[in-house]
């Protein structure tokens, strides 16, 4: 792979143009010029005698006139419908350029060579991970200069900002609303519009996740474009998406503070000029990196057709294709070195000489070779300038803090910055679900004694593991899944495939370096805990989901407060979430009979997993 940075005009061609915040509204006043009233698309669309038959039919369901459905829908397509202005996107790069100033985009320019050759003859679902609002400038950005197809981006009707979401959309940027069940004519409009998109093969953008994440990992897949152009591929005669996973990920970001905050329960800051304003001041300061990636591309057809034909539904079958996006957005992700620096300091908790923190990312380096993780940039794990580079950019940024008054100087994670640091450490998670879930394995084959097959009871727990985390990480298919962990086996012990007894599991487990499951899976599991005891505690009786996220969060910050929990980052709304979604796919927020019990035992079987971490930890720490 050759990385090279992005080729940005840093708005060279015109000195000065965005250089001051003050200038900034003058800008977006000179590129309101000339708007026009409906893009070409929508246009072509109003004209659709298919378009017209189902809002006619839409119109007969509803009891209303054909009329009144169809003005509703142009209201609808003015408000969504985008277009393509070779002048405007110009200028709309360099306000890109001018946001993304904190940055150098880094590519694989191999892989975009590669995607390129997809753009010639398909039209691309580009379906990219979201941990900034800055994702929006730099995938377009990219393409635009490499000179790929257009791309029509799909954003929030919340970031439709007055002036300057006029503006956007005529440079590609679809504005849609996050809740429009109730309101059937929108969905109806912006399906036929996507549909009307991929026949006149454009290329889409999206993310996968729907918004930001709150973590540093992916968020669990929104299906609603997906479902649509799935739709679009289906009808006769239209042409196939060529899936795209693009993962974008950054050395730092300025806008982790809030998002913690956030997490933490605080109100989300709603995004308005004042916002963007602020946004882009925070920008003025380096931050090192942006990485864009992309994964291995798959039909959206074929795929869609091999789950069908192994017997999925529909819904289901595209449930699994947003299950597939996610996996190869993890897989493309690759391991920077302030993911992997922080994922040292929060394992150590506590202050590190630069010396110890080398000692703690060797076998971190060490298992990501084996593993063959590609890694930001190329950077070496090993290299003290560049683990060092990385110390001081952290403390710039004041997720950590040194002290160098002693006999040598000394690293730590900064009062409140736990949640920063586990965000940055999360963007790599993905690699060390596995080995993590492995080091648990081996302890059950190990305690198990003489009561049945170890290695049998070895992939037992894994499938359990599996589907305890199964709404927050995102595993491959079962048969993958049983691949990835006989890799690990190997790594840990490469006899362990042929099978082991309990002594031996023992062994093995007690041979491990590094031991990650502490690390990676505690303060998911911790989150979890906190929700299912709470639930627990209301026996039979129906239970308000929000009710029961709030009382979790007291709860989870009373735990910390007692040790319960390992640390801060387990108190977070976004883990509590998950758990419910959990919770309620396992229909524990039923009021039917029994249910106090089942609630019971899923608090039981997570406090269990939590005490086999407990004993690799006490590994950990002899060793």
């Amino acid at each position: 792979m050759t990385f090279h940075p992005v080729s940005r005009p840093h708005c060279a061609a015109k000195p000065g143009i965005f250089t001051d915040m003050v200038k900034l509204p003058s800008v977006l006043t000179d590129l309101r010029n000339d708007l026009g009233s409906l893009p070409p698309e929508a246009a072509e669309l109003l004209a659709d005698d298919h378009f017209a038959t189902a809002l006619e039919a839409a119109a007969r369901d509803a009891g209303r006139t054909p009329v009144e459905v169809t003005k509703e829908a142009i209201g609808y397509l003015r408000e969504m419908a985008a277009s393509q202005s070779d002048s405007l996107g110009r200028r709309w790069r360099q306000l890109g350029d001018w946001f993304l100033r904190a940055y150098d985009v880094w590519v694989d320019e191999d892989q975009i060579a590669a995607l390129r050759e997809l753009d010639r003859s398909y039209s691309l679902g580009l379906a990219f991970s979201h941990r900034s609002y800055l994702d929006g400038f730099v995938l377009p950005n990219v393409l635009s200069s490499r000179r790929f197809s257009p791309t029509y981006t799909f954003g929030g009707a919340n970031l439709d900002l007055p002036g300057i979401g006029s503006v956007a959309s005529r440079t590609g940027v679809i504005f849609i609303r996050r809740k429009s069940t109730d309101i059937p004519v929108y969905r109806l409009t912006l399906r036929h519009y996507i549909s009307h998109m991929v026949r006149s093969k454009r290329n889409m953008a999206w993310s996968i996740e729907g918004g930001r994440t709150r973590t540093g990992k992916l968020r669990p897949p929104v299906h609603g474009i997906l479902k649509y152009l799935t739709d679009a591929v289906e009808e006769s005669n239209s042409p196939d998406v060529m899936m795209v996973p693009v993962s974008i990920v950054y050395d730092q970001l300025h806008e982790l503070s809030k998002m913690t905050a956030e997490a933490r329960g605080d109100q989300k800051t709603p995004e308005n000029l004042r916002w963007l304003v602020g946004f882009a001041r925070q920008q003025r300061s380096r931050l090192g990196r942006a990485y864009l990636s992309v994964g291995e591309p798959f039909s959206l057809r074929d795929r869609f057709h091999e789950l069908i034909g192994q017997g999925l539904t529909a819904p289901q079958a595209i449930e699994r294709i947003a299950l597939d996006v996610s996996h190869r957005l993890n897989r493309a992700t690759p391991v920077t070195v302030t993911a992997i620096v922080c994922l040292a300091m929060l394992g150590a908790d506590r202050a590190l000489t630069l010396p110890e923190v080398l000692d703690t990312v060797e076998p971190l380096a060490d298992y990501i070779g084996k593993r063959k993780w590609p890694v930001a940039g190329a950077a070496n794990l090993r290299d003290r300038a560049t683990i060092r580079r990385s110390l001081q950019e952290l403390v710039a940024s004041g997720v950590f803090v040194t002290y160098d008054q002693g006999t040598e100087p000394v690293w730590g994670i900064g009062p409140d910055q736990h949640l920063v640091a586990a965000f940055y450490r999360n963007t790599a998670i993905h690699i060390l679900v596995e080995r993590a879930i492995g080091e648990v394995t081996m302890l059950a084959a190990a305690e198990s004694g003489e009561k049945g097959d170890a290695t049998e009871i070895a992939w037992t727990e894994a499938k359990r593991l599996r589907d305890l985390l199964k709404f927050e990480f995102f595993f491959p298919g079962r048969n993958e899944f049983e691949a990835e962990l006989r890799t690990e086996l190997g790594i840990l012990a490469p006899s362990a495939n042929d099978g082991f007894d309990a002594k031996e599991a023992g062994e093995i487990l007690a041979n491990v370096r590094p031991y990650l499951a502490q690390l990676i899976l505690r303060p998911f599991l911790d989150a979890y805990h906190v929700l299912a005891d709470r639930l627990a505690a209301h026996g039979d009786a129906p239970v308000n989901a929000d009710d029961l996220l709030t009382e979790s969060l007291h709860v989870g910050q009373q735990w910390q407060l007692q040790r319960k929990v390992a640390n801060a980052e387990s108190v977070s709304l976004e883990l509590y979430k998950t758990a419910l979604l959990l919770a309620t796919h396992r229909g524990l927020l039923n009021d039917d009979e029994g249910v106090g019990v089942r609630r019971r035992e899923f608090a039981q079987e997570i406090a269990e997993t939590i005490r086999r971490i407990e004993v690799i930890a006490a590994m950990k720490d002899k060793a």
